[in-house]
């Protein structure tokens, strides 16, 4: 993973790509990527963007990379982040691309407990079709519920994971972003020293014992 990927982040990539691109950030759609002159990432950015139409018309999506990276949306991420078209769209390329999705689909937000979960998963369902809706809610084309695709009945999409396991991977990447998930409760107080700055009774009692004993011994010696 790119080092300018933060861990909760990195936890939620790991799982996206895990699901949309098993085979990794050379893959495109239809695992079809040995049919390819060369590697996808030794592609340039312009490469990959003039090769998605005809990508589309061969395989049925331009969907490229670990993922899934839709023609237009890379468009859309060279034009906004002024990417050069001569750039390599390797495994770090990927890697800060799908984390500036991320973020536009309500990473910084959902990380900082402001946007509720349900709603962060269908924004994420919203950017990659394998990702289920954690609600019912009116998805792309029709009403879809809760462990569809939010693009279900396009004839295209489905979920290819459980709206639980897309749940426990959140709680994961919040936890794994710094956060403990069971905070340690803070030490309790010693109880106050009842006799401070003095001489413990113990000592005292033992003192008194021998001061008595040697009275006494003294005593008997003397007569």
């Amino acid at each position: 993973m790119d080092k300018n990927v933060p861990p909760g982040a990195a936890i939620l990539l790991d799982f996206i790509g895990g699901i949309e691109a098993p085979q990794g950030y050379g893959t495109i759609y239809g695992n079809n990527q040995g049919k390819l002159p060369k590697p996808l990432t030794a592609m340039t950015v312009d490469e990959v963007i003039g090769a998605g139409p005809g990508w589309t018309r061969a395989y049925g999506s331009s969907a490229a990379g670990r993922y899934q990276f839709m023609n237009a949306t890379l468009k859309g991420l060279k034009k906004e982040l002024g990417l050069r078209g001569t750039q390599l769209l390797d495994a770090n390329l990927q890697d800060r691309l799908a984390f500036h999705l991320l973020k536009g689909r309500g990473y910084d937000a959902f990380m900082a407990g402001t946007l509720p979960a349900v709603t962060f998963g269908k924004q994420l369902a919203q950017e990659w079709a394998s990702l289920p809706v954690l609600a019912a809610t009116k998805g792309g084309s029709r009403n879809v519920t809760r462990g569809q695709s939010y693009y279900a009945g396009d004839g295209l999409n489905r979920s290819l994971v459980t709206p639980e396991a897309v749940e426990a991977v959140l709680v994961r990447a919040r936890t794994g972003n710094g956060a403990p998930a069971h905070p340690k409760p803070a030490p309790e107080a010693a109880p106050p020293d009842p006799n401070p700055g003095g001489i413990s009774p113990t000592v005292a009692v033992i003192a008194f014992i021998v001061l008595v004993a040697a009275i006494l011994v003294a005593f008997f010696v003397r007569f």
